[in-house]
């Protein structure tokens, strides 16, 4: 018989942070949210069974806080804790400080957190479990002459890459030989600033790419994939749109890509919900591993729309020590589904923030329309965090349905009083390169310098 958590701890915000809170009801867990002044007025702290705040507004002095964090949960009788993205989610250190006062980290253990974050590391556990790899050094670039070698065998252009990177930041591309040496110090100084650490590594750039991820969870012995979703739609390394299944990959390819998921995960004994990211060569029609992301991600919507499977309330049944409930026979895919992130963001103004008060709220409606937001009306969006409002997932029989959805429901939605992102994400999808499928990475930046401003 499987056993429930009795309390959990959400150290995060926003629309994940509802989220949780609602799967945690569902399940008769006692949600427990540490806020900070900066959110004092908003639905998850209005909704959950009991509210904390930890800080004042500035993430460093709350959600960022591992201690304010910690002696919450102990304070206020959490057995575990669960910190969304972001954050704090993917920081070893907080979870071996969760580890050490008895309490539940939901998500995998603190080791493998640092193992699968440092991406140099990441590569090697890859290559060990016959993962493929990008082309690259195969350790961390400290000097010139090995910067030098390593472009002499893979040939330019070069991508240097912060081993502690992430979030589309710490990154370099090297178009000759002739700059190098600049970007290798300029790259490394960056990253110490950034992430605290100056190691790097360098791999070949490829230019005609999709990013497409698997997603996985498992119980530290057994691991199943829930299938793919794909992520091309990125302006500056940052996704806007996200869809399962991928339009370019045929079931060979698909399985492969699966089977080098479990591989990786197998090969460190993963527990609970993670995403091994790949890069797809449109080419050559193979693949690369790039990452693992060992927390749930933004878009996790989109499986559960195509698999009929709630990834929160699975991170909080494996937390709670119980094994697998599910087999890879019994992980069924039907339809096509499809997540715009909202933004309050302005288009025209070089995506500039644009916080304020949401003067009027609608969401839209009907069949295969979802919406996770923690905004309404009246409600203030602070200066202070990640500009997303929301996440529009929408599922549709197949991927032309769910385009068509998508757009009703982009037009449905109504945020007065702050400029969004959602008339964009309406151009976008109705533009015949995405309805066709066949783009990479660097389609949003060709659309987006295509386009006037004035229909931004």
């Amino acid at each position: 018989m499987s056993r429930n958590l009795s309390s959990v701890l959400i150290a995060n915000r926003g629309e994940v942070a509802l989220r949780i809170i609602r799967a945690c009801r569902e399940m008769g867990i006692r949600s427990v949210l540490a806020y900070s002044q900066g959110d004092k007025d908003s639905l998850p702290v209005q909704l959950a069974d009991l509210a904390v705040c930890i800080g004042p507004a500035g993430v460093a002095q709350s959600y960022r806080n591992l201690h304010a964090v910690v002696s919450a949960a102990l304070t206020f009788g959490a057995e575990a804790i669960h910190p969304g993205y972001g954050f704090l989610a993917e920081n070893s250190e907080f979870a071996a400080m969760c580890e050490a006062e008895g309490i539940i980290f939901i998500g995998p253990g603190s080791d493998i957190i640092r193992r699968m974050g440092d991406k140099i590391e990441a590569k090697k556990i890859a290559r060990e479990a016959g993962v493929p790899t990008v082309p690259g050094s195969e350790g961390a670039i400290d000097r010139f002459d090995e910067a030098l070698a390593v472009a002499g065998e893979v040939g330019y252009p070069l991508l240097i890459k912060a081993a502690a990177g992430g979030g589309g930041r710490g990154m370099r591309v090297v178009e000759n030989p002739e700059t190098l040496e600049r970007d290798l110090a300029e790259i490394m100084s960056e990253a110490e600033v950034a992430f605290g650490d100056r190691a790097v590594y360098i791999e070949r750039f490829l230019t005609d790419v999709r990013h497409i991820e698997i997603q996985v969870v498992g119980d530290g012995v057994s691991t199943v994939h829930l299938g793919e979703r794909d992520c091309t739609a990125q302006r500056r390394n940052q996704k806007l749109i996200e869809e399962a299944p991928s339009p370019v990959l045929d079931s060979e390819l698909r399985s492969q890509l699966a089977r080098s998921a479990i591989a990786l995960c197998q090969s460190v004994g993963y527990r609970n919900a993670g995403t091994v990211e790949f890069v797809f060569d449109n080419r050559e029609r193979t693949f690369y591993f790039i990452e693992m992301n060992t927390r749930i991600q933004v878009e996790h919507p989109v499986t559960e729309m195509v698999t009929g499977i709630d990834l929160i309330k699975l991170q909080l049944h494996i937390a709670a020590g119980n094994p697998l409930p599910l087999s890879q026979d019994d992980v069924a895919f039907r339809g096509h589904a499809i997540e715009c992130r909202i933004n309050a963001e302005d288009p025209d103004q070089g995506f500039r923030p644009a916080p304020g008060t949401v003067a009027r709220f609608r969401s839209p409606g009907g069949f295969g329309i979802r919406l996770d937001t923690h905004i309404e009306s009246g409600y203030v969006i602070p200066p202070f965090y990640d500009s997303m409002i929301g996440k529009l997932i929408v599922w549709g029989v197949d991927r032309d349905e769910a385009i068509a959805r998508a757009l009703r429901a982009l037009d449905e939605l109504c945020v007065d009083g702050v400029t969004t992102t959602a008339r964009l994400h309406a151009a976008i999808l109705n533009s015949e390169i995405f309805r066709d499928g066949q783009f990479n990475t660097a389609f949003v930046a060709d659309f987006l310098a295509a386009r006037e401003p004035s229909r931004a």
